[in-house]
């Protein structure tokens, strides 16, 4: 009889979409402090600034992130075109060997369920621990607890006064505003904006923005980020 071989279990890891906004950032440390141990971020680069399902403002930044939290992140990169960026994110998970991924998805169900739809075929827990947030609540604690700036507005009532602009109880009161008179989600689900976090409860530094410009169309604009480091808190 041939001698049976004990077969090493494959390691696996837990891993959160990370693209550096609120979102994201809230929902890792929402699932940190859940007992999540998280072993990676995953951060897509976008080479197109219309991708349907990830950011593209200061994505390169990101890195100062990763590195205050202390947790290994891996970029992917991307052209960002509709549903062909779907596979570009299967492709990393299943090479990186996921196998619970966390996201800041909120009401989104293009792409809840599109990430659900890849988590189930490929055996993944998917956690979203702001899925159906209330809108207001997820704001007052990002004005209370974190530094997070807004990065591009893509919206009618959002102009550029907007860019570069920290969320905080000030900024809560334009966003309502501007959701009286043009109907915007003031979490930005409909494309409305972009963010960027400064500083988190977890980071071990804060990020300190050294030089930026702002780039506006006349209806649209972006906060870009130029210079930036780590610093003590």
């Amino acid at each position: 009889m041939p001698r049976s071989r004990l077969k090493r279990a494959e390691t696996v890891y837990n891993a959160c979409l990370f693209s550096g906004g609120k979102d994201s950032t809230l929902a890792l440390h929402k699932a940190i402090a859940s007992g999540l141990t998280i072993d990676m971020l995953i951060t897509f680069q976008p080479e197109n600034d219309e991708s349907y399902m990830f950011h593209y403002p200061n994505i390169r930044f990101t890195k100062l992130q990763a590195e205050a939290l202390g947790i290994r992140q891996v970029i992917v990169e991307t052209k960002g075109e509709k549903e062909k960026e779907l596979e570009d994110l299967e492709g990393a998970l299943v090479d990186n060997k996921i196998a619970l991924l966390v996201t800041g998805a909120t009401y989104s169900n293009y792409q809840a369920g599109r990430i659900n739809a890849i988590a189930e075929r490929r055996g993944i827990r998917h956690v979203a621990p702001l899925w159906h947030v209330d809108p207001h609540e997820e704001l007052e604690e990002i004005a209370r607890d974190y530094e997070a700036i807004i990065t591009s507005v893509a919206a009618e009532g959002l102009d550029d006064t907007f860019l570069g602009k920290t969320i905080d109880k000030e900024m809560i009161a334009r966003l309502d505003e501007a959701n009286r008179k043009y109907g915007i989600s003031i979490l930005f689900e409909g494309g409305e904006a972009e963010s960027f976090v400064i500083d988190a409860p977890l980071f071990k530094r804060r990020i300190e923005i050294k030089e930026a410009k702002k780039e506006w169309n006349g209806r649209s604009g972006k906060y870009i980020i130029q210079s930036a480091a780590l610093i003590d808190k």
